[in-house]
């Protein structure tokens, strides 16, 4: 078992000021993984006082310095891929091959990508008489969620240090030993006492601290929509830069022209990935009703093709594994969200709220479709962040795009169409911040973030950066 007993702050290893602790449980097991310090609002103020007292010498530092300690971050990374895949696989229950491409993968290539980028960051330029600069905001406060852990925290801390900013980080206390070894590796590639600060515990302590500190002058949070909110609301009151990156209820497009064989089964890929445990995830499969028979017997036996596995075994060959949810809470979330679906009248396709056959221990849920859903209904209007698939009929294409848009959410989306043109045109209607034509690959250095109540701001590349910058004109 890991057992974490002091938080990083002002470049040194120390313990919290409380005396409590949390488990951290393994999602395959049920069992405890880890213990972390229950950290409390003054260690936020310990670490706001270290990041703030070491801002100006950070700030001072060339960019070019500056990003050779975050290449040096990435090199590290990618050297103990291994144990940051095999921690989070423990925390998450993602099956271990998914966790080392993506899990650890990802963040190793955000760090490497950030090194390279903000060094040909045009940081100013003249603008008629005055030259335009860019600088950074100051001390910046990290929120960030459990399901891609250490890739949120990526997002966030890489381009936040490039800018000049220094940095309070709160990482998910259910998905948190994988911070810790970013810290480790902080403090042996010798980013500066205070650049970097690690403060675990729950979000009504650390994240409102965080939040409402005064020397804390932008907050960056991942996480829930009702989060998001009382995060605006905390940190309004000393006027902070807020960014946030919430949830999201993507659709889908299949057009009456796509191939069914390659369209469909890819939609159910993407909203199965990471057992549905995927903000962007496409849960929303928006289907012609003329075909609705041929995508309902394609759909069910892409899903059936998901076997939930243990996150350190192996899936039946010519099969995808499937691991567990996080948390009881979460599955118990899942399950009540299917049996509303079947409550409302949704036809369920496959899966159900009954536990996987052979998966009494572990937060497992069936991989889940329904059909004849209806925009209306619960199951197409709110998040549920799990392996649920809603495939929604339309007649037209106009009620397609307007199925689409029928959402509180505006984060991701996609469009399938033999026509390439056609599939961009209506992709251009959806109102997200990302859309996949015909299976559009993730492209982990274009902006990603949503419009609506699925965010403001951008992560990832040069507008990710942007983010941690403040504009000053220099009049001349």
């Amino acid at each position: 078992m890991h057992v974490r007993d002091t938080i990083y702050i002002n470049g040194a290893w120390v313990p919290s000021s409380g005396t409590g602790t949390i488990d951290v449980i393994d999602a395959g097991t049920e069992e405890v993984f880890a213990t972390i310090p229950e950290g409390t609002a003054a260690d936020v103020d310990a670490a706001a006082i270290a990041a703030e007292a070491a801002f100006a010498s950070w700030f001072a530092t060339p960019v070019k310095d500056r990003c050779a300690l975050l290449a040096k971050v990435a090199e590290q990374l990618q050297a103990r891929n291994g144990e940051i895949a095999e921690v989070i696989s423990h925390e998450v229950g993602m099956p271990l091959l998914f966790s080392s491409l993506i899990q650890a993968g990802l963040p190793t290539g955000t760090f490497a990508d950030v090194a390279s980028r903000a060094v040909d960051f045009e940081w100013e330029r003249e603008v008629g008489t005055s030259l335009v600069v860019r600088e950074p905001i100051g001390v910046v406060g990290c929120i960030t969620p459990w399901n891609y852990p250490l890739h949120q925290i990526a997002n966030k801390v890489a381009p936040a240090l490039a800018a000049g900013c220094t940095v309070v980080l709160k990482p998910s206390e259910i998905a948190p030993i994988n911070a810790f070894i970013l810290a480790e590796i902080m403090h042996e590639v010798g980013i500066p006492a205070g650049v970097f600060n690690l403060v675990t515990g729950t979000g009504p302590v650390v994240g409102e601290a965080i939040a409402a500190h005064k020397l804390i002058d932008m907050v960056s949070f991942t996480g829930s929509t009702r989060a998001g909110k009382r995060v605006m609301q905390v940190a309004a009151e000393t006027v902070k830069k807020v960014s946030l990156e919430l949830g999201g209820k993507s659709a889908n497009i299949i057009l009456d022209d796509a191939d069914l064989s390659v369209a469909i089964p890819d939609g159910v890929f993407k909203c199965y990935l990471n057992s549905g445990q995927t903000c962007s995830a496409l849960t929303r499969m928006v289907v012609p009703r003329a075909k609705l028979a041929e995508i309902e017997a394609i759909a069910t036996a892409a899903a059936e093709n998901f076997r939930p596995i243990d996150p350190f075994g192996e899936a039946p060959e010519g099969t995808f594994g499937i691991g567990p949810l996080i948390s009881a809470a979460q599955r118990d979330r899942v399950r009540s969200y299917i049996n509303k679906g079947v409550e409302e009248g949704a036809k369920l396709l496959t899966g159900g709220a009954e536990a996987p056959e052979g998966h009494d221990h572990g937060f497992f849920v069936s991989p889940t479709v329904f059909s004849e859903v209806d925009n209306k209904m619960t199951i197409a209007q709110e998040e549920i962040f799990g392996p649920v698939l809603s495939i929604i009929p339309y007649d037209t294409e106009e009620e397609a795009i307007a199925i689409a848009n029928d959402s509180l959410y505006g984060l991701a989306g996609g469009v399938w169409s033999a026509d390439p043109a056609r599939a961009n045109h209506v992709a251009r209607q959806i109102r997200t911040g990302q859309v996949e034509i015909n299976g559009g690959a993730f492209n982990s250095v274009a902006p990603f973030g949503g419009y609506k109540q699925s965010g403001i701001g951008r992560e990832l590349g040069s507008f990710g950066l942007e983010e941690f910058l403040e504009v000053k004109s220099l009049q001349r």
